[in-house]
């Protein structure tokens, strides 16, 4: 097994994902930039100073999801984390406002189409890259797995009246609590392997997901993802939290 740690990360071509990137090619790993569209995945490797790379990658594709994994089986022979990142927050609406996509996206409107859309990325997404994934996990040392997730999908944060921002409990955040049922789901399965399985909230980061309203950089963003994919062998699995701690499921 080459002596190099590798790592995936999905939607790596910008924003958060892309910090995430650099800071584990900061930390001497082999960096995967998984993206839709090669070609700006390979511009955003270009801006990873350390040994990166890009790999297409549609998380709702079975067929590209394999392709990737075939090609880091033969091209490096390992993988040591995987860090689903990829999300969407809306189905591709050109020309919505943020505040029609919000309306858009709760439940006593939302088109069953746009909350399958969501899902697609956010649930099922990290569910087929990682069961991809696994036989490649196995075989590494210490496997990692970080389900990038948001403080938006906890239902007990969500079930505060005094809450203010409950009212945005919609298609997103329902995707997110789901995401963060697959992270349970994932830790306890995995757990005798020795994989582990967590989620990190980012926290409010401005990135094109929410018009770039996000009071947090995405150097900010980036630090509890890259926390979880470094722990070591005492660290947790089947968690959820932020840069300040647990947070509530």
């Amino acid at each position: 097994m080459p002596a190099t740690p590798v790592a995936l990360v999905t939607g790596a071509n910008k924003g958060i994902g892309l910090q995430i990137a650099k800071d584990l090619a900061a930390q001497d790993l082999a960096v995967l930039v998984g993206s839709r569209e090669l070609d700006r995945g390979e511009a955003a490797a270009k801006s990873i100073d350390g040994n990166a790379r890009a790999v297409q990658l549609d998380v709702t594709d079975q067929s590209s999801i394999a392709a990737a994994a075939e090609l880091i089986r033969v091209e490096f022979g390992r993988l040591d984390v995987l860090v689903n990142n990829a999300g969407i927050s809306h189905a591709p609406a050109p020309g919505r406002s943020m505040e029609e996509i919000v309306r858009a996206g709760r439940l006593s409107a939302a088109s069953l189409d746009e909350i399958r859309s969501v899902f697609e990325t956010n649930v099922f997404g990290i569910i087929a890259v990682t069961q991809a994934m696994l036989p490649l996990l196995r075989e590494a040392p210490a496997g990692r797995v970080v389900n990038v997730s948001s403080s938006g999908g906890s239902l007990t944060l969500n079930s505060d009246p005094a809450n203010p921002h409950r009212a945005m409990f919609g298609t997103y955040s329902v995707s997110k609590a789901a995401a963060n049922a697959v992270t349970v789901a994932f830790a306890a399965d995995l757990e005798a392997d020795g994989i582990k399985v967590n989620a990190a909230c980012p926290g409010f980061t401005g990135t094109d997901l929410n018009f770039f309203r996000g009071t947090r950089t995405v150097e900010q963003g980036a630090r509890e993802p890259v926390r979880l994919a470094l722990i070591g062998p005492d660290g947790p699995t089947g968690t959820f939290s932020n840069e300040d701690g647990p947070l509530p499921w």
